[in-house]
C-alpha cells in the first residue's frame, strides 16, 4: 500500500503538478516502508527504495530449463473435465494470456528469470524481471526456489501505450506488447510498460512441507509476496457452476485470459 502511495506522490512531484503530500510526510512513509522491508525480508520491484540500474544488452542469452515446460491438454467440454477430475479435488484458475517466465530465487534474492521459449530452451531476462511492477526482488524464504508464472500487461495499460504510438507501430493485442516488453534489450523500456507477474506453478522450494497440496503452495507463495493467479477449489460436483462463475467474471477483467486451467490439488497424484 505504501509503495502505491509513494510512487503516486513521486510521479506527481516530478511532473511539476500540485503535490499530494509534504516532503516530511513522504520521508516518514518512505522510512516506514524501508523498516517494513527490512523486517519482512520482502522487497517488491516497484518499491521506491529500489534504485534500479538500467542495463542495455546486445542480445538476450539462452538457457536450458531444468525440466521441459510441457503444453496443456485442451478440451471445450466441461463434462470431460469432470470425468478427468473424478473423485479428486482440483483447482480451477485463469489461463493468463501473456508470456510464461521461470524464476529462480536463492538466499532470498532473485537469481535469474528465463522465458518459456520453446519449452526446452528460453531467453534469460533477469534484468527485465527486476523491473516488473509487482515482482518481489527479495523474499523472506532463504532456500532455493523455482516457480513459474505469467508476465502480462493489462488492457488499460495496453490502450495507454498504444495511444502514444503511430498507427503503424501499434501492437495488435496485450500479449504481443507483453512479449516485446519482457524481451527488451533495454530494461528501462520494460519498466515503463508496467508488466505484472502472476505465479501459477511452484516447481520446487527446498525443505518446505506443502502437505502434498497445490493450494498450500499457492497460499505459501502469497506469504512470499507473489501475486498468484486467481483460483477456485473444485470437485466434479461444482465444476460446471464454477466454470460459469469464471465465464461471468471475465467480462470485467482488466487482464487478458484465453481460457481456464485445471490441476489436481494432490501433487503426487497429479
Amino acid at each position: 500500500e505504501l509503495i502505491d502511495i509513494l510512487n503516486k506522490a513521486a510521479s506527481v512531484y516530478y511532473q511539476g503538478k500540485d503535490e499530494i503530500m509534504s516532503n516530511f510526510e513522504y520521508d516518514r512513509m518512505y522510512d516506514e516502508l524501508s523498516a517494513l522491508e527490512k523486517e519482512s525480508g520482502l522487497v517488491l520491484a516497484g518499491s521506491p527504495t529500489q534504485k534500479v540500474g538500467y542495463e542495455v544488452l546486445s542480445e538476450l542469452p539462452k538457457q536450458t530449463h531444468p525440466s521441459p515446460m510441457l503444453s496443456l491438454d485442451k478440451t471445450k467440454q466441461v463434462d470431460e473435465l469432470s470425468s478427468w477430475l473424478g473423485g479428486k479435488e482440483g483447482l480451477l484458475s485463469w489461463k493468463m494470456d501473456g508470456l510464461t517466465v521461470v524464476l529462480t530465487y536463492e538466499n532470498g534474492e532473485l537469481l535469474n528469470a528465463v522465458t518459456r521459449g520453446n519449452g526446452v530452451v528460453g531467453e534469460v531476462i533477469t534484468n527485465n524481471a527486476k523491473v516488473f511492477k509487482n515482482l518481489p526482488v527479495n523474499i523472506p524464504f532463504k532456500g532455493r526456489m523455482v516457480l513459474r508464472g505469467e508476465a502480462i500487461i493489462t488492457y488499460s495499460e495496453f490502450k495507454k501505450i498504444n495511444a502514444l504510438l503511430s498507427e503503424e507501430e501499434q501492437y495488435k493485442n496485450p500479449r504481443n506488447l507483453c512479449s516485446g516488453s519482457v524481451r527488451q534489450l533495454n530494461n528501462k523500456i520494460t519498466k515503463e510498460r508496467n508488466v505484472n507477474f502472476f505465479a501459477f506453478n511452484l516447481v520446487s522450494a527446498e525443505n518446505v512441507d506443502f502437505k502434498n497440496s497445490r493450494k498450500e503452495q499457492f497460499e505459501w507463495l502469497k506469504t512470499q509476496g507473489f501475486d498468484v493467479v486467481e483460483y477456485k477449489e473444485v470437485t466434479a460436483g461444482n465444476l460446471e457452476d464454477t466454470v460459469h462463475w469464471f465465464e461471468k467474471a471475465i467480462v470485467n477483467n482488466d487482464f487478458p485470459s484465453d481460457g481456464l486451467v485445471i490441476l489436481y490439488d494432490d501433487i503426487a497424484y497429479g
